[in-house]
């Protein structure tokens, strides 16, 4: 080393570095600056998230997330192999006999155990499938949901109670295969900002638009921040390049950005593996006799079922049935109802004023599908209203002036023995990470709880989700996995609240018409006719 770097070249070395440093400390300037350099953390690309929640919430959130726990599902690498995965067309389910021999009686529980194969017939070795499962008779229009049990390994128990006489069918669907579970939790945790939403902001002559989200990827300075002041829910959109934020003026729904793998797309296949029938191995349909007596525990409490299509609720809730405006009017004689939620909502605004002719919608010049909305029936003193809930409603242009926040309209209710309180807020979160909808859904659980301990005589009724018709799109937006998890949820944060929910889970998953985003006519009917007992119970 020394005949490479020579003796005298070392001095000169260190003699230099000491000049710098005399240079360094004797500006204090300089040496703040470099230490706060060094010492200077890299600035962050984003300040919000999609995973967060109010620092008091945060036990609750993690509750709540191990209490919607699916179970493990097999790994989805680039090269998998379609074969492998789940196939309804290779797949089976039979009914197991009576507990006990015999034929079966109304208040029997009704076993299925359900197989689920690949594409080649192999058994499967793990759970996480996506199945539902109903019994009906399509002669008297009777349904009921089967409760789904899954042991991990490949099988799946469904249990159903028998609850009329006569010619019983079960129906099992694949909805989703484990892998196709795999790819929905990777598509919801890795691309949550993939829908997006545009505002418009505009000042004199000058109109600039900027895309906004729950969460965007930029530094602070580099947006404008909308989130709400009283329900600290968050909601940003990137700065306009001229005007102000205060300039903002509209939301509107934009698009979709992601578009999954060519080959993660054959898991989402109609008719093959998405939303599918399975075949029994044996006969599907079982005799009904009448009941016998005594009392048999049951593994499936479902919330009601279908009987000559009117839906007869298992909850103690006595359904009635009101077939005309008079007996409507008659139920919502001094009423004032208030809907808040999304379209899935106003589909029963748009009902009870079809059905009721002295229901007379007021216009009051707003976007139809968001509203606000209103309704006067002047001699019968009734008022119903309808108001979309906040971001992220995916919805055509609306002004921000009439966007707002359900628990913020909550607080606004004075309430009492004649309101009605009507929301169901579900279709547009299943883009977003459960956090996402967990954070707006305390937020209303604490508006809620204000109005019943001001007005503790109001009626609060929740509407939960429902299933839909599934394509490869909405199964990567508005999907029923998403929703299930997301149902559960809502039932889970609601449990210890005095409200009344509404099940339209299986109220349309028990029925027999297709699944629908917008459940058809027959069934809103039976969910008003659940309502209107709610408003009016028959004693």
């Amino acid at each position: 080393l020394r005949k490479r770097f020579p003796l005298k070249y070392g001095w000169i070395f260190l003699l230099l570095a000491f000049c710098v440093l005399w240079v360094m400390f004797s500006n204090p300037n300089i040496a703040d600056h470099i230490v706060a350099k060094l010492a200077e953390p890299p600035k962050p690309t984003s300040f919000c998230s999609f995973h967060s929640v109010l620092p008091e919430d945060a036990l609750e959130l993690e509750f709540l997330k191990n209490y919607i726990t699916w179970p493990e599902t097999p790994s989805v690498p680039d090269n998998f192999s379609l074969t492998d995965t789940s196939h309804a067309a290779h797949s089976t389910f039979t009914i197991l006999p009576r507990d006990g021999g015999g034929s079966w009686h109304v208040g029997d529980q009704l076993e299925v155990l359900i197989k689920i194969n690949d594409f080649n017939g192999r058994p499967k070795k793990s759970g996480g499938d996506v199945l539902f499962a109903r019994l009906h008779n399509p002669t008297v229009h009777a349904g009921v949901v089967g409760k789904v049990f899954d042991h991990h390994n490949g099988s799946y128990t469904a249990v159903f109670p028998l609850l009329w006489e006569g010619s019983a069918q079960v129906e099992v669907t694949l909805v989703h295969s484990s892998e196709a579970v795999t790819v929905l939790d990777r598509v919801n945790q890795e691309e949550p900002g993939r829908i997006f939403f545009q505002s418009l902001f505009h000042s004199g002559s000058v109109t600039e638009a900027t895309n906004c989200n729950v969460c965007l990827k930029a530094p602070p300075e580099q947006l404008c921040n909308f989130t709400d002041t009283r329900t600290r829910e968050p909601w940003f959109c990137y700065k306009p390049k001229t005007l102000k934020c205060e300039h903002r003026i509209t939301h509107a729904f934009k698009g979709y950005v992601p578009q999954p793998t060519a080959k993660e797309a054959k898991l989402f296949q109609s008719g093959v593996n998405l939303k599918t029938s399975i075949q029994s191995s044996e006969p599907s349909r079982i005799s009904i006799l009448p009941k016998l007596k005594g009392k048999k525990a049951m593994r499936a409490n479902p919330a009601g079922y279908y009987y000559q299509d009117a839906w007869r609720a298992l909850d103690g809730t006595s359904v009635h049935q009101f077939n005309n405006a008079t007996a409507i009017s008659q139920c919502l004689k001094g009423k004032v109802l208030h809907l808040y939620g999304d379209s899935t909502v106003r589909q029963w605004f748009e009902f009870l004023i079809a059905k009721v002719p002295d229901l007379k919608k007021f216009d009051l010049k707003t976007p139809p599908q968001t509203g606000p909305l209103m309704a006067l029936d002047y001699k019968n003193n009734i008022l119903l209203t309808f108001r979309c809930h906040g971001p992220p409603l995916r919805a055509y242009t609306l002004p921000v002036s009439q966007f707002h926040f359900v628990a913020n309209e909550l607080d606004s209710v004075v309430g009492g023995a004649n309101t009605v309180v009507i929301f169901g807020v579900w279709a547009h979160f299943g883009v977003y990470p459960v956090e996402v909808y967990i954070r707006r859904l305390l937020s209303i659980r604490r508006a809620v709880v204000r109005l019943l301990t001001r007005a503790p005589d109001t009626l609060v009724v929740i509407r939960t989700g429902n299933p839909k018709r599934l394509t490869l799109r909405e199964s990567l937006t508005t999907d029923d996995y998403y929703a299930l998890q997301r149902d559960k949820i809502l039932r889970a944060i609601f449990k210890e609240v005095n409200v009344k929910l509404l099940d339209a889970w299986e109220m349309t998953q028990a029925h027999y018409l297709p699944h629908d985003l917008h459940p058809p006519q027959p069934i809103i009917k039976n969910m008003i006719d659940v309502i209107l007992s709610h408003i009016c119970p028959q004693r």
